[in-house]
């Protein structure tokens, strides 16, 4: 499994660079447009704030596989050792527990026959394809905790 995370980090962060490329792009252009040639490109904005979606359910997963989040450890420094590490693991499983929650219904709300027909306003973007960001960054936040759950169980390291 931890093959499969590393993978999958290796997937967001090309997927990253590329969406920041294009967003970086996107709005240049729409700003070169509207200001010098008086011509809005009436799709940079939705475009935008989709790939600004995508960026961040992507951002957010691998930053749950780097453990880079911020975080109140005000209970858990208190303690060390074992107990410091049962304290990680069961905030860990707390985590995935709320993660599995939200997978669940964001699946459900993808595939809901209203959804699936819904199209953006300005490309007629079908909306399962920005909306797809919550459920995929969540999996793939969920298959990173779960290998970090894995990990302390396999190692007998003291938690971090």
């Amino acid at each position: 499994m931890t093959r499969i995370s590393d993978v999958i980090t290796k997937v967001e962060e090309w997927l990253m660079i590329i969406l920041i490329a294009a967003l970086l792009i996107i709005i240049t252009l729409s700003v070169a447009f509207r200001y010098f040639l008086n011509e809005p490109l009436s799709w940079a904005g939705e475009v935008s704030i989709f790939i600004l979606v995508w960026i961040t359910f992507l951002g957010g997963s691998w930053g749950l596989k780097h453990n880079s989040q911020a975080s109140v450890s005000l209970l858990i420094d208190k303690f060390s050792g074992r107990m410091k590490k049962m304290l990680v693991i069961i905030q860990l499983l707390c985590m995935v527990t709320f993660l599995a929650f939200i997978l669940f219904f964001s699946y459900k709300w993808i595939f809901l026959p209203s959804v699936l027909a819904q199209k953006s306003s300005s490309l007629l973007l079908p909306m399962w394809i920005p909306y797809s960001a919550v459920p995929i960054g969540l999996t793939f936040a969920t298959i990173h905790l779960l290998v970090r759950i894995s990990q302390f169980s396999v190692k007998k390291e003291e938690a971090r």
